[in-house]
This record gives C-alpha cells, structure tokens and sequence, in this order.
C-alpha cells in the first residue's frame, strides 16, 4: 500500500500562512502540519487548528538563533530550548505534538541531531528522516534565488505522485501560504501556488489513479502495527 502524509511546514509563521495550511486541509490534500510556537501567528494558529481535529500538528522547531551561538554553549542551549518549545507547544495546543520536524531542516546539523533524537526517544515523536516515514522534499517551487512553478503547479505535483511516491509511508511536505505585505519571506508567490495545487481537484484524480491513500500522524502508530502483522503473516 501506498499512504502519504502531506505536512504543510511554519504553520503559525503569520496569519495568512496558517489561512492557506488550513484552506489546503480544508479544500485539498494537506493532512498534517508543523506548528512554529516562537512565531507571531502561533496562539492564532493553535486556536484555528483546535476546530480542525482531523489535523495532525507536528513542533516545527525553531533553533535558527541558537544554531549561531559558540559551539561550546551550544549543546547546553539546544537541548534547553527545544524542552521550552515542546512546553510551549503543550500550552498552546493543550496536548503534546504529534510529529516533530525543524526550521529549515535544522536538526541535520550533527551538532543538533542528537537533541532532536534524544527529544524524540523521551517522548515518542517520529522525527523527520528518522521514523518509518520517508521523507519527500521536492514539491518545492524554488531554488538558487530562482523560481520554478513548474515543479508546485498541478502537473508538477502529479508527476512527483506518479514517479516518487512509492510503497509504505511517505512524508511529502509543502508549504502552501498567503503572504501578507512586511513578512520578511523570499518564498512568497510560490506559497499561493502550492494552496492552489494542493487543492486542484485534478491531484485528488491522480491520487485514486496512483491507489495513495492520504493519511497522517494520527494513523502512524495503527500502520506500521499493521505492516508488521503482514510481515509476520508473510513469514509464516
């Protein structure tokens, strides 16, 4: 089987950013999200997510600042404030994350992984690139200061659904947005195109087409159970 998580990354960023996440879970395919607890927007964003219960949201961490400090604080530093982020997430969502995830993919930086890991262990999380879930960065409309539209408009995304998306679970994130003006984001156009891919009626064809199954982290625990029961069947 085929299942595919859709994480819309910097839910909370700003007001218009969670507006098009929620429209894209609303009106299209987005079925999870990561949730930035620093961010201005992020007790709005917590407050809309909490009438949407078919969402999952992940703590989409934010240690841009901290990753600048010397290495010899640094370690003491990360550690600290991912537990203050995970604390701040509790208070805004009254529940724990579902996921957990970085700005920017911070949390590939050896000298930040083993927080991520360490955090992710204490409290069960699946982390991005290190649970059973792949992950999938392609839908994604920019790259060397350049945009290309043609890999977040409708065909672009079909393409990567019929060519990339394979057995078992993939993540596939995205980061649909509307971007009011002053927020400081060189990714903004682009964040309107995926809301509008993402909920083009023609990518939930190619999905039943392809036989992907939308799911997202509520259902982690239940599939991979399932997949180990088939691989013991298998082995019997």
């Amino acid at each position: 089987m085929k299942y595919l998580i859709v994480n819309g990354d910097d839910f909370g960023a700003s007001f218009g950013i969670s507006r098009g996440i929620l429209e894209a879970h609303q009106r299209g395919i987005l079925t999870s999200t990561s949730l930035m607890v620093n961010a201005p927007a992020s007790a709005a964003a917590a407050e809309m997510a909490g009438a949407t219960p078919k969402l999952s949201v992940g703590l989409h961490a934010d240690l841009t600042a901290e990753m600048r400090e010397p290495d010899a604080t640094l370690g003491r530093r990360l550690g600290a404030e991912l537990d203050r982020q995970l604390r701040r997430f509790e208070k805004l969502m009254h529940r724990g994350p579902t996921h957990l995830d970085a700005h920017y993919n911070l949390h590939r930086d050896p000298r930040a992984l083993p927080h991520f890991l360490e955090l992710a262990l204490r409290h069960r999380l699946p982390l991005r690139e290190h649970s059973p879930v792949r992950y999938f960065s392609s839908f994604y409309g920019q790259w060397g200061g350049i945009a290309h539209g043609e890999q977040i408009n409708p065909e672009g995304l079909a393409r990567l659904l019929e060519t990339e998306i394979g057995e078992g679970i993939t993540e596939l994130s995205c980061h649909p947005g509307y971007v009011e003006p002053g927020l400081a984001t060189s990714y903004a156009a682009e964040r309107e195109m995926e809301v509008r891919t993402l909920c083009d009626p023609f990518i939930r064809q190619v999905l039943a087409e392809q036989a992907i199954q939308l799911v997202n982290y509520h259902d982690l625990d239940k599939l991979v159970l399932g997949a180990a029961k088939e691989r013991s069947s298998c082995l019997r």
